[in-house]
């Protein structure tokens, strides 16, 4: 019985390099893509809308012939949006043969990704991320992104006080670190066009914001903005604020816009006036074209996000790169290829909206109407681009 055993781990051992062997480059039968997604950790409510549309898109382009008629392979590790765990994750999709990685994940990891696709020499393109850095220098010389960035959120949001004349801020938003850093970046352009009067913070899981949104009344604003990751926390200070203050201007970020499973959960009425920022515009065919599709995928009832328009468009992105490089086993060759893409009509943003890399610009629009501010209706359902103030389609740069 010990010399069976003995002998049964001996051949265990010897087949176990062949079974866990790992293409560490890719192969030219077939297009490897990776993609880090955040499907269990803090980021999964806008990591697996993102990650499913990206699958889908990968199907599509299978059923279409592939790219340049090789099949298209989706391999997929999950980092639960901790950028401690990134590095592991990003390497083990390289050495899965990945020729390039989707970020579907947080801003956070998104940003230590960036450090090692400069060390392994892969492209990485963030469909969710929105902090300028994760494709900004220094170190970006493999990192794109597809969404917007938060400075033209400022800029954006600065357009609209002006619009309506605002001249005192009220910020009240969650304490969550992600918050924290996206405040950081819109705080020193916000200072530029608005006198920011109070800012009130609660835990992300806080059960009444009654007391804070009273002192940041005392404040007395003329606007406020609500700052969150959304869910609990962003319902329950629109519901508090509309109930305090019926009357005053609120604008939000964009996660309550891609989170239409909770506006029935709101209190009647109580996001009737809101203004958000929004990546979608009723106005682009484009977008109305990926609904439909995706409807056939996700079911008839689907309400398409910016998070979905921007996975979509992250895939065919690097598809388009991939076309223009003649190869995807040479990464040098891809790299070289993504920046050289140019005016790929967009599936967010005003119609008008296109993406462009190139050598010194590794994020996709190519102006800031790549964002839309929607107002929501008294039925708590957004009603389309807000009248009052709309970003101007004004190419960004000059040599695009």
């Amino acid at each position: 019985m010990r010399r069976t055993r003995v002998l049964a781990w001996v051949l265990a051992a010897a087949l176990l390099p062949a079974a866990c062997a790992q293409v560490r480059e890719p192969v030219d039968d077939y297009i490897v893509i990776g993609m880090d997604e955040d499907s269990t950790g803090p980021g999964a409510s806008y990591s697996t809308i993102a990650g499913d549309t990206v699958r889908a898109a990968v199907d599509r382009l299978n059923a279409d012939g592939g790219i340049g008629g090789k099949e298209v392979r989706l391999v997929v590790e999950n980092d639960e949006s901790s950028p401690t765990n990134t590095p592991s994750i990003i390497r083990k999709l390289v050495d899965q043969g990945a020729s390039a990685i989707v970020l579907a994940t947080g801003s956070g990891s998104a940003l230590q990704a960036k450090q090692i696709s400069q060390s392994t020499e892969v492209v990485t393109i963030a469909p969710t991320a929105l902090t300028d850095a994760v494709a900004g220098p220094p170190g970006n010389e493999f990192a794109y992104m597809v969404p917007n960035p938060l400075a033209q959120y400022a800029d954006v949001y600065c357009g609209a006080f002006a619009a309506q004349g605002k001249k005192r801020l009220g910020v009240l938003a969650d304490s969550s670190p992600a918050i924290a850093g996206i405040l950081d970046t819109l705080y020193p352009k916000l200072r530029e066009c608005i006198d920011i009067v109070g800012t009130q913070k609660a835990a992300v899981d806080a059960a009444d914001l009654t007391a804070g949104v009273s002192r940041l009344l005392d404040s007395d604003p003329d606007v406020v903005l609500v700052a969150s990751v959304g869910g609990n926390f962003e319902l329950l200070a629109q519901n508090t604020v509309h109930r305090l203050a019926p009357g005053l201007q609120r604008f939000s970020l964009a996660s309550i816009g891609n989170q239409p499973q909770s506006w029935k959960l709101a209190a009647p009425g109580s996001l009737d006036g809101l203004v958000y920022m929004g990546s979608l515009s009723d106005s682009n065919p484009r977008t109305t074209q990926l609904q439909d599709w995706l409807r056939t995928v996700k079911g008839p009832d689907y309400s398409l996000t910016a998070y979905d328009a921007q996975a979509y468009d992250s895939v065919m992105l690097l598809a388009r790169a991939i076309e223009l490089a003649g190869t995807h086993t040479d990464r040098h060759r891809l790299n070289e290829a993504m920046q050289q893409v140019r005016d790929v009509p967009a599936s967010f943003g005003q119609a008008p909206l296109t993406l462009s890399f190139a050598p010194d610009d590794h994020i996709a629009p190519d102006s800031a109407c790549g964002l839309v501010l929607v107002e929501f209706g008294p039925d708590n359902v957004p009603t389309g681009p807000w009248p009052e103030y709309q970003p101007e389609c004004t190419p960004k740069g000059a040599g695009r």
